[in-house]
């Protein structure tokens, strides 16, 4: 599974560890991913995903997973996202229509 937030794209970074005599190793700097459930209020499921806090506070601000996937362009989100975010439009277009 890769080290990669789903909403943000953060990654791995590479660096250096720098001793005080100026030796310098190789690191990684590793994202801080959290596994969260994050419920759509149109669809009415729990959904899991591997998200950054910073990306967990963006879809928070936005107000909540429906009105982030709404504001979002398609080509900013990963595949995964992408699906959800088509199903959700299908459940709102059939509410609406009922």
């Amino acid at each position: 599974m890769a080290r990669r937030c789903q909403v943000t794209g953060k990654g791995v970074m590479s660096g250096n560890n720098v001793s005080h005599a100026k030796n310098r190793t190789r690191r990684r700097f590793l994202p801080n991913l959290q596994t969260t459930s994050l419920v759509s209020e149109v669809l009415g499921v729990s959904v899991r995903m591997r998200l950054t806090t910073n990306g967990i506070r963006t879809i928070e601000h936005r107000g909540g997973l429906d009105g982030y996937l709404a504001g979002a362009p398609d080509s900013a989100l990963d595949a995964e996202l992408r699906g959800l975010k088509h199903r959700i439009i299908k459940a709102q277009a059939a509410a609406q229509a009922a």
